[in-house]
């Protein structure tokens, strides 16, 4: 009993001890812990200013380096063939081993090379170790980039797609990469005293504004090549340029290829242009840079992402002797073919018959069985300006057709009688027949007659036959007033709805508020020959919705009508195309009067039709559509069959 206070004494002793070790032991490690977080945040912190460095384009300021401003230069040269691009740089992980002096900083990188693209990423990783309180590494271009060898740098370059081509009917190609001569001066070749004299010389051998050129090159950069002109490697203007080219100083001839239809002037209007890309355009699409070719009008603009592609990049590591790999590599995708109706032939004929017309002209041509426009030509004499598609114009006596359906669904024939006097009065206005009608044909004769000598006062005077909107009604069946849908800026034709008095019998031989277009009227002629209404195309694999409204043509509508034109050509004011080659020829001609003058102004238009073909023909100010009209489509049958 008496030892029992002294084991009671000893056992508290020792809980007392262990206590005081647990209490040690919890303090050291709780140092630990705390000594270890400190180290892992002092290496966080070096690896945070690492990649803040990196991404600014600087040598790392905690990275140990024997001459750091060697070291920021020989960077600079790694980063300059990336031009602007730095890296986005974060830290992935840390990792400092327990109780270790060294450790690791991994780090992300990611370059967008472009925007909208797949950026270029991957890891990269720097070696660290204790430095007293810190820490600190030795710097390398591989935290940059681990794959770079020693002496490469970093390169960037775009790849580009090839542009689409542009086919026309049966799959034919229309516009594709063709050669051309950049003529231009090369100031890094003359004397910058002399450049402006050198420039003045060229342009006036290329025929080019001086001026704007002068001031180009004087302004530009001492390595600078500043272009005059493109030509065409077969263009007949290139020759004169060559011979003046060796006695002008820093003048040079640069061979290329371009995107182009194969004459200068083919379907220009419908197929557009292509050229370097404008500072609206790259402002608009984060795809285009400065220097890249885009479309910048008609098709080759509405159309320009489809026939452009997308293009890649390609990041390379390039040795001091200039070879170099790839680091990192996105495929260009190239652009695809855009489909047209147009053909080569059709075009090319019809650009030519209208060559020497010296006012606005066209020619529209369409295949009646599909709808496919052939071709789309329009006048040099009218500027520029799309007169195949936008020209409007009343249309005269070609729009006679379209008064002949009107009164065949009144119950008419062409053989229905009708009186065609010299003139004729319509509410105290009076009507006359065009200045060549021939007299002898005056007095009592067919519809078909009508059509065929093209009398005005006999469908004038059948009016009252029609219902009130029998014109309109005709107008719409016939195709000419639908909406088109080709893919380039087109319109079609208006005719008043409901007409009465005066109105009704302009409206009657195509004159008063009846408005066409030449691609109306091709539209017209394609749908009496193909018996049904014709919506025209342009672009085949465009949904292109059939015309729709009232009630189209009939086989039968359309085989009168077919009678009557052809006699027009057999005995009537076309008889100069009945010798054309081929299947028979049907025809109408039509002079449009405009204007206040006395006699009044007119113009001359010809809708022609023979086997699957229908044409279109006009110009304006044209004296007559038998004498100028008629001529230019006698020649594209005769040429196009060739």
């Amino acid at each position: 009993m008496t030892d029992l206070p002294r084991r009671r004494r000893q056992r508290a002793r020792s809980l007392t001890g262990a206590a005081v070790v647990l209490a040690l032991l919890l303090a050291l490690g709780g140092w630990w812990w705390t000594h270890r977080d400190d180290d892992i945040d002092a290496a966080r912190a070096l690896g945070e200013q690492i990649a803040s460095d990196l991404a600014e384009g600087t040598v790392p300021a905690g990275l140990q380096v024997e001459d750091r401003a060697v070291a920021q230069e020989q960077l600079d040269a790694v980063l300059a063939g990336m031009g602007r691009l730095r890296p986005s740089v974060t830290v992935r992980a840390v990792e400092v081993p327990d109780g270790g002096d060294t450790g690791t900083v991994h780090l992300d990188l990611t370059w967008t090379v472009h925007e909208g693209k797949e950026p270029w990423r991957y890891p990269s990783s720097v070696p660290v170790r204790r430095s007293g309180e810190s820490w600190t590494g030795d710097w390398a271009p591989t935290a940059l980039v681990p794959d770079l060898a020693e002496g490469e740098v970093l390169r960037a370059t775009r790849v580009t797609p090839e542009r689409g081509e542009v086919l026309g009917d049966d799959g034919e190609v229309i516009v594709t990469r063709r050669p051309v001569v950049r003529v231009g001066i090369d100031r890094g070749q003359v004397p910058a005293a002399q450049a402006g004299r050198s420039a003045r010389k060229l342009a006036e051998a290329a025929d080019v504004t001086v001026a704007p050129f002068v001031t180009a090159v004087e302004s530009a950069g001492d390595k600078a090549f500043i272009e005059a002109i493109v030509l065409r490697a077969d263009a007949k203007e290139l020759e004169e340029v060559r011979r003046a080219v060796p006695g002008i100083a820093g003048a040079r001839l640069v061979d290329g290829s371009m995107d182009l239809p194969p004459s200068s002037g083919f379907a220009s209007a419908v197929l557009g242009r292509v050229g370097p890309a404008t500072a609206e355009i790259i402002a608009d699409d984060p795809q285009v840079r400065e220097g890249d070719v885009v479309g910048l009008s008609g098709l080759q603009a509405t159309h320009d992402k489809q026939l452009r592609g997308t293009s890649g990049f390609a990041v390379e590591a390039v040795a001091e002797d200039g070879t170099a790999r790839d680091l990192h590599r996105l495929d260009a995708v190239d652009g695809t073919p855009l489909r047209t109706t147009l053909s080569s032939n059709h075009q090319s004929t019809a650009e030519d018959v209208l060559a020497d017309v010296p006012k606005a002209g066209a020619v529209v041509a369409i295949r009646p069985s599909d709808g496919h426009i052939l071709a789309l030509a329009s006048a040099k004499g009218g500027k520029g300006q799309p007169t195949a598609t936008l020209g409007q114009y009343a249309p005269g006596s070609t729009f006679k057709p379209v008064t002949a359906l009107a009164q065949l669904r009144a119950g008419a024939t062409p053989q229905t009688e009708l009186e065609c006097p010299r003139t004729i009065e319509v509410d105290g206005r009076q009507f006359k027949n065009y200045d060549d009608f021939p007299a002898g044909r005056n007095g009592g004769m067919t519809l078909k007659d009508a059509i065929a000598t093209s009398c005005n006062t006999a469908l004038i005077g059948a009016r009252d036959r029609l219902p009130a909107d029998g014109i309109g009604s005709a107008a719409t069946a016939l195709g000419m007033t639908q909406k088109p849908t080709l893919g380039v800026p087109s319109a079609m034709g208006t005719v008043p709805p409901r007409p009465t008095g005066t109105d009704l019998a302009a409206t009657s031989i195509g004159q008063g508020e009846v408005i066409a277009t030449p691609l109306s009227m091709a539209t017209v002629m394609a749908s009496i020959v193909a018996g049904d209404r014709v919506t025209p195309v342009l672009l085949p694999d465009s949904t292109t919705a059939p015309a729709k409204g009232g009630t189209p043509i009939t086989a039968g509508e359309a085989g009168q009508l077919r009678e009557m034109l052809r006699a027009v050509v057999t005995d009537g004011s076309a008889t100069f195309l009945g010798d054309n080659p081929g299947g028979p020829v049907i025809a109408k001609t039509g002079t449009a009067e405009y204007g206040s003058a006395t006699p009044p102004r007119t113009h001359a238009w010809m809708i022609v039709a023979q086997d699957d073909l229908a044409v279109a023909v006009f110009v304006e100010d044209g004296s007559g559509g038998a004498k100028v009209a008629g001529p230019i489509a006698d020649r594209y049958l005769g040429l196009v069959r060739r």
